[in-house]
């Protein structure tokens, strides 16, 4: 998946490739957090923003006949079109996404570039729609089929869902079936995730506004209007983040599929946090530390422990096979040590198949990346080393997994023009097998450093 923004925040134009570990690092105000937000935005919506449309007349056989066929291919056909609408309307919705004001966005665009000539069939699908009472009909689609069938497992005269309804439905079996192998589920933490641990019980956005709204008495309050108005006060992932940590005492019944089949990386990640999290029956959140008696609420807690809490809960409780885990600066309030024990962290998970995006700023979190990309070789000296220094062969990653972006201002050609013009853009870094990354965001400063430090050590006369 290739995505393409052309005056989004910061970036004037830029494009970056969504790999199996995605990271863009730079400096502050740069368009990090933007083009992390857009595609989260797109990825979380794409369902609402693309559209097929299903004719009347297959509705009406299945109303009738009790079945009907539909064949996907012709839908394929088309699959580049419906995902470049789906980016004209979802740009139309950045303001939303972001909670800014439309004018920033009026000479935004965001694309979504898939590899629709490679659109696998080949998966069994099935999907049955039902009441309480009752199965009322299926959707299926055999392995290496090109047919979605919609059968009806209810007497006709007792179906009474509206026409639009199903097509709604039979549209978004199709979605899942054509889309679904491009999009991962994404689940983000954001860079406001600390503050969301300590006051997850206040951040009902709703309430907040209605209580600071109401709590002007000057002010004639139309209750109604004040209900039905639409607040848009924070972007869509600090809103979803939030709910997510507001919604732990059910997500901690759920268990992922790293609890039940590697316990081993949730010790690891015990490990880097220092202990448990826990959610009582009366919905306290609570840090176990490790080999101490006591329990110790988010704002008892280190910054630390606040800053992990989404990611902790996700990876024991919600993590699947295919998702995408973005994080925001992973290296908040952590350690240099801890910071490389996250990149190594996240190295595991994209071995294990979950997709990783993360921005940073940390030098440590990059070299540890590096260190993973140079050991992953067969060599006797580089097992040694890797033995010596504690390195997993589960931890060691290949170059071709990683993408690396650097947000940077730099000469790039512009369409239609024949010079190339200084833009703030994303930069592919270098990634050599034998080397690692070239991070030249991180580099430059540490040069810079290294020269002031070796003049005062040795530049006396």
């Amino acid at each position: 998946m290739k995505i393409k923004v052309k005056n989004l925040g910061a970036l004037e134009r830029a494009e970056f490739t969504l790999g199996d570990f995605t990271i863009i690092c730079g400096g502050n105000n740069t368009g990090k957090t933007y083009a992390t937000y857009a595609l989260f935005g797109f990825l979380l919506t794409w369902r609402q923003m693309v559209s097929i449309e299903i004719p009347h007349a297959k509705i009406e056989e299945l109303l009738s006949e009790g079945v009907t066929r539909i064949e996907i291919e012709e839908y394929v056909e088309v699959a580049r079109e419906a995902i470049a609408k789906a980016c004209q309307t979802y740009t139309r919705q950045l303001p939303r996404i972001f909670a800014a004001p439309t004018q920033r966005f009026k000479e935004t665009s965001f694309h979504i570039i898939l590899d629709t000539k490679n659109i696998r069939l080949t998966n069994k699908f099935k999907r049955e729609i039902a009441t309480a009472k009752a199965e009322l009909f299926s959707l299926d689609k055999s392995e290496e089929s090109t047919e979605l069938v919609v059968t009806l497992l209810a007497e006709k005269e007792s179906i009474k869902i509206p026409i639009h309804i199903l097509d709604d439905l039979i549209a978004d079996a199709l979605k899942d079936i054509i889309f679904s192998q491009f999009m991962p589920n994404p689940f983000i933490a954001s860079a406001e995730r600390t503050g969301a641990a300590i006051f997850r019980k206040e951040l009902n956005f709703a309430r907040n506004r209605l209580l600071e709204e109401m709590g002007q008495a000057d002010k004639k309050i139309d209750r109604m209007e004040l209900l039905l108005k639409d607040y848009q006060d924070y972007a869509l992932p600090i809103k979803t983040n939030v709910n997510f940590t507001r919604e732990l005492e059910t997500i901690f019944k759920k268990s992922s599929f790293i609890a039940e089949h590697h316990p081993d990386i949730l010790k690891d990640f015990a490990d880097i946090v220092g202990g448990e999290y826990t959610v009582t029956r009366n919905d306290e959140l609570y840090y176990l530390p490790n080999g101490k008696r006591v329990k110790l609420s988010m704002d008892e807690s280190s910054s630390a422990v606040r800053s992990l809490l989404d990611i902790g809960f996700y990876l024991r409780h919600q993590a699947q096979i295919g998702d995408l885990l973005m994080v925001d600066e992973p290296e908040l309030n952590l350690h240099p040590e801890n910071q490389r024990r996250i990149a190594r962290l996240f190295a595991r998970l994209v071995n294990l198949g979950i997709k990783v995006f993360i921005t940073t700023h940390s030098d440590y979190i990059v070299k540890e990346l590096n260190t993973l990309i140079m050991l992953n070789h067969d060599k006797p000296h580089l097992k040694r080393i890797a033995q010596t220094e504690g390195y997993r062969t589960e931890e060691l990653i290949s170059a071709k997994k990683i993408k690396v972006y650097i947000a940077e201002e730099t000469l790039i050609q512009l369409d239609g023009k024949t010079k190339r013009s200084k833009c703030q853009t994303l930069t592919p870094a270098n990634i050599d097998p034998e080397l690692g990354i070239e991070a030249r965001s991180f580099d430059t400063t540490i040069d810079a450093m290294n020269r002031i430090q070796e003049a005062i050590v040795w530049g006396a006369d």
